[in-house]
């Protein structure tokens, strides 16, 4: 719930509640399909897969517009510690590292697509003399890592969702990935408490 508060109100204040609003329930739907292929013997509910994909969004952000931000090194640091700690909680039993894991990936690819920022010369352009011509309102590279972003989470989730109404399993296809939800221990066995 503090990472919603902290970082949900941060990113809707800058961009609005309808694109933070498609980021959270897009990366809470990628978390629960993901979390679904691969933990088929409990049911998993909750906010986390949407919370990690505002944590990717905002991850994508900086790496979008990492020009406009004084402070570039610390804030990338800090959220990288961020996540890095929340994804190792993830490993324990009873936590579903899985669906913070989609919604990471899905917040991530959606903040390349839903939160770009206009570079300076294009919010500026009225400022500017009247033969100085702003061609372009995103750089090159924004529209790069745009259509990327587009297509890769296209193609995730149609493969997500055509092996889940296939009643695939993903561990048949992923041998050591049922580690990234739990590591077994002398104290838990991953078997048992599947989450």
């Amino acid at each position: 719930m503090l990472c919603l508060v902290f970082i949900g109100i941060r990113l809707e204040q800058q961009f609005g509640f309808v694109h933070i609003g498609i980021i959270y329930l897009l990366s809470g739907f990628a978390g629960s399909v993901l979390s679904s292929l691969f933990i088929r013997n409990s049911i998993s509910v909750g906010a986390s897969g949407a919370l990690f994909g505002l944590l990717g969004a905002m991850l994508s952000e900086l790496i979008t517009n990492w020009t406009i931000y004084t402070n570039k090194a610390a804030a990338l640091f800090t959220l990288l510690v961020i996540i890095a700690i929340n994804l190792a909680i993830g490993i324990l039993p009873h936590v579903d590292n899985f669906a913070h894991i989609g919604g990471f990936l899905a917040g991530f690819l959606l903040g390349f697509i839903l939160l770009p920022r206009p570079h300076y010369g294009w919010l500026e352009r009225r400022n500017l003399p009247a033969d100085v011509g702003v061609k372009s309102k995103y750089k090159a590279y924004q529209y790069l890592l745009w259509l990327v972003s587009l297509i890769l989470l296209i193609a995730g989730f149609t493969v997500a969702l055509v092996m889940l109404f296939r009643g695939e399993n993903g561990n048949d296809h992923c041998h050591w990935c049922h580690y990234l939800s739990c590591v077994p221990t002398s104290r838990w066995n991953c078997e048992e408490n599947q989450l």
